[in-house]
């Protein structure tokens, strides 16, 4: 059966997210770009075609005082009490956590660059990937407090990478980036010469080509979307 994702672009100017996710996730998408302005309809009205939702990374801070995030914040809470499946990357991942009642903080730190996270448990999110695994990091914030109800899924030495809340799910790394776009974001980094460095010294063939295995997750995804059965108006 065809799925149809609608894809939620949180980031700002032109950026490689909606090249990314309409390339990960193997179903009919529609991109609407928030950040502009452009919202998909709810999740209850008449013009809702979607299976499912995947949100991007932002350069913005989830707890930023903007007008489309408050909007973002309202849609994505009538999208869970609709109980849709939701997959939040990054920015998403914590856009979640905070709009279902949980907390995100900045680190006063920033993870970047190809990194180790650690699975917790046997999600079907992460079928077919290492209880270890190598995925592309580059953010500031974190989510320091779980909705409550909320299954942490995975961790690092910054925090939470993973969690879910029913068929809600949130991911700190970037399953969906190649070198190309890793590359691109380092370069757009204010680093310093010596954190450029090392942030590149974690770029080499072997991890790129490990990260490789964090795509299941898209896959895994469609399959969790496709076995659905929404219970409208059911909270989590």
């Amino acid at each position: 059966m065809n799925q149809t994702i609608a894809i939620v672009d949180a980031s700002v100017g032109e950026t490689p997210a909606e090249r990314n996710l309409t390339r990960s996730v193997d179903a009919e998408t529609r991109v609407y770009k928030v950040s502009n302005g452009q919202f998909p309809p709810l999740p209850a009205g008449p013009d809702w075609q979607y299976d499912g939702v995947v949100i991007s990374g932002s350069q913005t801070s989830v707890y930023d005082d903007l007008e489309w995030i408050h909007d973002l914040t309202s849609w994505v809470r009538d999208v869970h009490r609709a109980d849709v499946p939701t997959l939040g990357i990054c920015w998403g991942h914590q856009f979640l956590a905070q709009s279902l009642g949980g907390r995100v903080v900045d680190m006063g730190d920033h993870e970047l660059g190809y990194r180790t996270v650690h699975r917790r448990g046997d999600d079907p999110l992460f079928a077919g990937i290492q209880s270890s695994f190598t995925a592309f990091q580059t953010h500031s914030d974190r989510v320091a407090e779980l909705p409550a109800g909320a299954v942490e899924l995975a961790r690092n030495d910054y925090g939470v990478q993973a969690f879910r809340l029913g068929t809600r799910y949130g991911v700190q790394f970037h399953p969906e980036y190649d070198r190309e776009t890793a590359e691109w974001v380092i370069g757009n980094k204010d680093l310093s010469d010596d954190r450029r460095a090392s942030v590149l010294a974690t770029m080499t063939d072997e991890s790129v080509d490990a990260a490789l295995e964090a795509t299941n997750v898209f896959e895994n995804f469609l399959g969790l979307v496709a076995t659905h059965q929404r219970q409208p108006g059911k909270s989590d």
